[in-house]
């Protein structure tokens, strides 16, 4: 399973915002910037992101973006389903309904697509904008103290 230039865009995008949470908004192309991203596919991201009220937009001259909520409480999952879409390695497993495949009962591998997905989802649903802001201070932090030895 690979994720599209949407959602790993999308959670570089939010970390940035992270970063700077509570600080007021953020244009786009300051987000651009440090990511090295092109506004105007941000712009269609963020447009996803603002109906899911994980992030919202300020107008005027000193406008831009911020987090629609705290960063601990935005997981990397909301972030990857609101842009790509539900997490599963086969669409007999995207929701719950065993209807969509007749063999669905007796199906081995039906077992471990939805395994796959559960795993996934655990992995990203216990990440949050949060626990990457703290693994960012770490890597810079020991980079600072190894520079400094």
């Amino acid at each position: 399973m690979k994720l599209s230039t949407k959602g790993r865009y999308g959670v570089k995008a939010m970390f940035e915002l992270s970063l700077n949470y509570g600080e007021g908004p953020i244009p786009l192309n300051c987000i651009a910037d440090k990511q090295n991203l092109s506004v105007h596919y941000l712009e269609q991201l963020f447009s996803n992101l603002r109906k899911a009220g994980l992030v919202k937009s300020i107008r005027g001259a000193q406008g831009g973006y911020m987090l629609g909520r705290n960063p601990a409480d935005i997981t990397v999952g909301d972030i990857i389903r609101t842009l790509e879409g539900p997490l599963a390695p086969a669409d007999c497993v995207i929701g719950d309904d065993t209807k969509e495949c007749y063999k669905a009962d007796g199906c081995v591998t039906r077992i471990v697509w939805e395994k796959i997905r559960d795993s996934i989802n655990d992995v990203v649903d216990g990440i949050t904008l949060q626990d990457m802001i703290d693994d960012y201070k770490k890597m810079n932090n020991k980079d600072s103290y190894m520079y400094y030895i």
